[in-house]
């Protein structure tokens, strides 16, 4: 059972109108293993749907990661759904014992049948991006075009020893979140730092404290299984999904060699990478990154 309040015609307008709390929805779905209730923003109403998948850091949530990238998409004429996974902002938590790009992805099948959804173009980052490749692997015919961002295989770099820089900054935000913990991950979290706002940091915090229980989740899932997000590298070549691979330059969370490792793997790929990027491209270059996103689904 899905819940879904009136929709408002945010297509009626040059400039389209909408909030997290106007296109909040919830919806209930059954893995198999549980059964969930989960969050997600649905915005417009194209005849297309792009789905958005976002990254694993306290706090994400759909709307946190891409509401610099919504409107271009709505005024294009796609419907666009931002879902919180399992474990994140206002979605049921959980401890995934096994692999979290499966859960997910399940995740994801199971909200696009609860609210009809037959196919969907999927933009994911970090997370989202191994969710996305899991996703596509066990059911290509519902998979539209593929957007990846600092993720995809889940596999290690070549050249950083890993866990990188980043990611033990993140562990140490999940055992201990504080503000100062929050803003020393999130200066390595972009290239320029100084784009960062008292305000984004607070509302962040805020998020992260509001549910408690996803961070002690999140610590015990990684206690009971290390490996989350299983290295998918061997089976990118089943993928026929045309893919855009964006990458920054400069991540210090998932090296730019990874972004590599899906343009020699996958099929039907092309690879941008920013310069002065590190691992939230369409937030530190939202204009471009929306005007090439746009770009390749109408293509």
């Amino acid at each position: 059972m899905t819940h879904r309040p009136e929709e408002i015609d945010i297509m009626s307008t040059p400039t389209p109108v909408f909030s997290e709390a106007s296109t909040s929805r919830f919806v209930r779905i059954d893995t198999g293993d549980q059964k969930l209730q989960l969050h997600y923003n649905d915005v417009g109403s194209g005849g297309e749907t792009v789905v958005m998948l976002h990254g694993a850091g306290p706090g994400a949530s759909g709307w946190a990661n891409f509401n610099r990238n919504i409107e271009p998409l709505v005024e294009a004429g796609y419907r666009v759904i931002l879902l919180d996974f399992p474990g994140w902002s206002k979605s049921d938590p959980v401890v995934s014992t096994g692999s979290r790009s499966d859960l997910n992805a399940q995740a994801l099948k199971g909200m696009m049948d609860a609210i009809g959804l037959d196919k969907a173009h999927i933009i994911g980052n970090s997370m989202g991006a191994h969710s996305a490749v899991a996703f596509a692997l066990s059911n290509p015919a519902r998979t539209g075009k593929l957007v990846l961002m600092g993720g995809g295989t889940g596999g290690p770099s070549q050249f950083v020893p890993m866990p990188t820089e980043g990611l033990k900054l993140i562990g140490a935000l999940y055992r201990d979140p504080t503000i100062e913990n929050l803003k020393r991950m999130m200066n390595v979290f972009v290239y320029d730092p100084g784009s960062l706002t008292e305000e984004l940091f607070q509302a962040r915090l805020d998020n992260m404290l509001a549910r408690r229980e996803h961070l002690r989740n999140f610590v015990k899932s990684s206690e009971v299984n290390p490996k989350q997000y299983p290295d998918l590298g061997h089976r990118l070549g089943e993928i026929k999904a045309r893919t855009l691979v964006i990458w920054g330059r400069d991540d210090r969370f998932v090296p730019m060699d990874v972004g590599l490792r899906l343009l020699w793997g996958l099929p039907d790929a092309e690879l941008h990478v920013f310069s002065r990027c590190g691992h939230w491209a369409q937030w530190e270059h939202a204009e471009k990154f929306n005007r090439m996103v746009r770009e390749f689904l109408d293509d």
